[in-house]
């Protein structure tokens, strides 16, 4: 449309494509609710108020009307389902854009598997933006897929869709200045720059906003947010499968620093996209903390906006995209209409339009394991161990040191004590070398889970009670070219395929989802009682978040960055 014509329009001239009479508006600009009618044209809010005329006119009867909502930071890969999929779960919901890092994804393929998402996000209505990984692989101490520089990323700045770079999860680079992680934050100089630094403060948080990083979402602590809000970052405010923050987050909200607050899911797998939510969802619950319902909605909008400088979206008002949410009750926001560019895209908690299929991705086979190079067995070295203290709803671990339990000369697991056998594969270049350690707290009685989904590097991981059922988990997975899978003995119990770089499938997400609480109900009856095993487990391989972790190089102290023994003494 041309800007005459929509100056025309907004002057109420020429009659609209579209009016929403009598509506009630969330002004994030101003605060307040008004009640108004919101004229739309071309895709975007012309004019609000009186007077207007319409080929198309809707009496909304008072009903609420907030712009579409903002995911600040996710995984789309998380949902195991492919962009049109995810948009499937996510946009009947209310959330219209999502700011996402293909990660996972460009672990495994590299470049090749960023395109394959750039691609995927243009078969959807969702609006989806990507920021360029940051770290492939995410360090020195685990064995990825693929490796991007700095020169790498650039070749994508300008590809339609991309906005910045991704969570600067070299925290550590940053702080020491490493050249290769300087050359990729001067390359995006002047786009957002995402930051992940948990537990970071004082001098060596300065030094990393000071790089030029803009926001972080690790934030566990209400003291750990202030402080980096007070150094000038944005907080978004995480609620994913397996990390609960926002609960403990919310009572850092004032009317004084709301603004610099936004709201993210990170990685949320699909029953708890399709049943409880995402961004919604942490709308709702704000809102029933005792944030004002207008400050939870410019944080699950405007405030997301602006910090990425999508200054078409986030609110409604003339000039901005019509991407607009129609719901009944201030108090539990639950879209009955979500219109995209003044298209309306979902009612009643459906998509009109079915997403169209994606084919399996045109990607190489992803699982190389040469199985005759593997052994599992722990010939015991001492008498106490390293292990993994997993925290439910947290990515956080202990660092535990436990009395090994030694059968015939081998550490090996001890359900009596939840001490459990953790095992990562490296599965993308068929070395050989297994990363091998224990964990608690993921409550095993018996048998053993597996999964190509491992952050961020995404071997293979494996958590068992004997050697035998790790084995046979280990293989039905590779066996279906990447997924999950549950044993017990040589017995597969469950399996759920995720052929696409070993993280996603191309199946209805409704699909996934079914077959996704098969796998779930076999680890739930094999005694975990986690509400996902298998995200709590895949977090349990990433080495850049505290405080001890399982890469196939071995276990990482976290906390001073190096790989450190399994034996202690």
């Amino acid at each position: 449309m041309q800007l005459a014509e929509t100056i025309r329009i907004a002057r109420g001239a020429e009659p609209a494509e579209l009016l929403l009479r009598n509506a009630r508006l969330i002004n994030v600009f101003s605060g307040q609710i008004e009640r108004t009618d919101i004229a739309i044209a071309g895709g975007q809010i012309v004019g609000l108020g009186p007077g207007y005329q319409a080929r198309q006119s809707i009496d909304l009867a008072f009903a609420y009307v907030a712009p579409g909502l903002i995911d600040a930071h996710v995984h789309i890969e998380s949902s195991m389902a492919t962009p049109p999929q995810f948009a499937r779960a996510v946009l009947p919901r209310g959330t219209t854009t999502v700011v996402t890092d293909p990660h996972e994804i460009a672990n495994v393929h590299g470049l090749a598997g960023i395109r394959f998402m750039l691609d995927a996000a243009q078969k959807t209505p969702l609006d989806i933006w990507v920021n360029l990984p940051s770290c492939v692989p995410a360090t020195a101490m685990e064995t990825a897929g693929a490796r991007l520089e700095a020169s790498d990323l650039l070749t994508l700045l300008e590809a339609p869709g991309v906005l910045g770079l991704a969570e600067m999860m070299n925290y550590p680079g940053v702080v020491a200045a490493a050249p290769e992680v300087l050359a990729k934050l001067r390359g995006f100089a002047g786009r957002p720059r995402d930051g992940h630094a948990p537990g970071l403060g004082g001098q060596q948080l300065n030094a990393y906003v000071a790089a030029g990083i803009g926001s972080d979402h690790e934030c566990t602590t209400v003291e750990e947010a202030a402080e980096k809000l007070s150094r000038g970052l944005y907080i978004l405010i995480r609620e994913a499968t397996n990390a609960h923050n926002l609960a403990t987050l919310l009572p850092l909200v004032t009317p004084a620093n709301s603004r610099r607050c936004c709201f993210c899911t990170d990685d949320r797998q699909p029953a708890d996209l399709l049943d409880q939510g995402g961004i919604d969802y942490m709308v709702r619950t704000a809102i029933a903390y005792g944030i004002d319902p207008v400050t939870a909605v410019q944080m699950a909008t405007l405030n997301s906006a602006e910090w990425f400088g999508l200054h078409d979206r986030g609110a409604i008002a003339p000039g901005r995209r019509a991407d607009l949410i129609v719901f009944d009750r201030l108090d539990d926001l639950r879209p009955r209409l979500v219109y995209v560019a003044g298209q309306l895209v979902a009612q009643d908690g459906a998509m009109l339009t079915p997403p169209p299929a994606v084919a399996p991705a045109p990607l190489p086979a992803s699982i190389h394991v040469d199985w005759a190079q593997i052994d599992l067995a722990i010939p015991a070295a001492g008498r106490r161990v390293r292990a993994i203290g997993a925290i439910e709803n947290q990515l956080v671990t202990e660092h535990l040191i436990v009395d090994a339990t030694v059968r015939e000369g081998l550490a090996v697991a001890d359900v009596g004590r939840d001490l459990l056998k953790m095992a990562v594969i490296e599965r993308h270049h068929a070395s050989g070398r297994v990363g091998k350690g224990f964990i608690q707290n993921i409550g095993l009685r018996a048998g053993a889970l597996a999964s190509s989904v491992a952050h961020d590097h995404h071997n293979l991981v494996i958590v068992g009670a004997d050697d035998a059922s790790m084995m046979a988990a280990g293989r039905a997975v590779a066996e279906m070219g990447g997924g999950l899978a549950v044993a017990q003995g040589d017995q597969i119990l469950a399996r759920l395929a995720l052929p696409i770089a070993g993280l996603m499938s191309s199946q209805p997400i409704d699909q996934i989802r079914r077959e996704f609480d098969a796998v779930l109900a076999a680890a739930h009856a094999l005694g975990s009682e986690l509400h996902d095993p298998f995200m709590a487990m895949s977090f349990m391989a990433l080495e850049v978040i505290p405080h001890l972790k399982l890469t196939d190089m071995g276990l990482v102290d976290v906390d001073r960055f190096e790989l450190v023994p399994l034996f202690v003494d």
